[in-house]
């Protein structure tokens, strides 16, 4: 299948690059490199650098690379950002995929996967989550992804558009040949952040909380390994045949991990010290966030490879080994 790949020289996207053509799919990029890497897409996969704003170029690339489905990883994923500053989530999450929708609609092309999140569930009131639960965003970045989930919907009873959104937790770790991983700048995840204290590439790790109802006081998550994100997300492309299908998955281990249980993990695989300290709890930080991904595994057949923290993190210190200075500037 042609698949166009929005966000695809990103941390998640690149990954899904190179898991689509290990499952025998024709990948073609289109990113604008605000965010992502023309180093992190292999060399003979097509590559647009283009604004999903700009129809017209937008619908040329669909039609010439005889685009089938399209993924879309190009949302801003800062949650602290978008409370600052929720006209850029608005205008890039919102709009700017709206516009990809309409210009897909009239270029024919009706299947869609999308890359949600597990904050659209806001902060919830059990674990594990299940999709069913009602979904009460508490940032304009977990709102962003609820009303695309909710135009798709729209959509799909119009246009008959078929989509599946997937929400997932905690992306983690890289590629297992070290050839590609994250770099962001900022860098907010913790995998990253643990490994660059223990370097020396950063100061001391803060740690946001110490006081949480939890085994050992800091918060849990549900890390998943960005290759497993990425299998998921071409398993669903089955069951996007039927016009107007809709389906809507969690995906996560449903093991969930501390953040000291993360550190001790950096510092058994890199033989490294992670220095750390301790700072008061950031607003809005539930105590603990894990999927069930039960859907996922009986209706796809997903199995999760990388099922505890040491093997991602694994991944993770094999990238940063061999790219301590991340990958080359566009």
């Amino acid at each position: 299948m042609n698949v166009l790949v929005v966000g695809g020289a990103g941390y998640i996207g690149s990954h899904c690059v190179r898991q689509l053509i290990a499952a025998g799919h024709t990948p073609v990029v289109l990113d604008n490199l605000i965010f992502g890497y023309r180093a992190a897409i292999p060399e003979d996969v097509p590559f647009y650098s283009v604004n999903l704003g700009n129809e017209s170029e937008v619908g040329k690339i669909l039609k010439k690379e005889k685009i089938e489905l399209v993924m879309h990883f190009a949302a801003y994923a800062y949650v602290g950002e978008s409370v600052t500053d929720p006209l850029k989530y608005y205008f890039n999450n919102v709009a700017a995929t709206l516009h990809l929708l309409r210009c897909m609609m009239g270029c024919g092309v009706k299947k869609f996967v999308f890359s949600s999140t597990c904050a659209t569930y806001g902060v919830p009131e059990k674990m594990p989550l299940v999709e069913t639960m009602p979904q009460a965003p508490i940032n304009p970045y977990g709102q962003t992804k609820l009303d695309i989930e909710n135009a798709l919907k729209s959509f799909a009873h119009a246009y008959g558009l078929s989509f599946a959104a997937f929400r997932y937790f905690n992306a983690a770790g890289a590629a297992e040949d070290g050839t590609i991983g994250e770099c962001h700048n900022p860098e907010t995840h913790l995998i990253p952040l643990a490994i660059d204290a223990a370097t020396g590439k950063r100061p001391a790790l803060q740690v946001f909380g110490n006081d949480y109802p939890t085994p050992d006081g800091t918060c849990l998550r549900d890390y998943v390994h960005v290759d497993d994100l990425s299998r998921a997300h071409i398993a669903v492309f089955d069951k996007l045949a039927a016009p107007g299908a809709q389906f809507f998955y969690n995906l996560g281990t449903g093991t969930p991990t501390s953040v000291i249980e993360v550190i001790n993990a950096v510092e058994k695989v890199t033989g490294l010290k992670v220095p750390h300290t301790y700072a008061p709890r950031r607003a809005g930080d539930p105590p603990a966030l894990y999927a069930d991904s039960t859907k996922a595994k009986s209706e796809l057949g997903w199995v999760p490879q990388f099922t505890t923290i040491e093997p991602i993190v694994a991944t993770a210190w094999k990238w940063h080994q061999s790219h301590p200075e991340g990958f080359p500037k566009n």
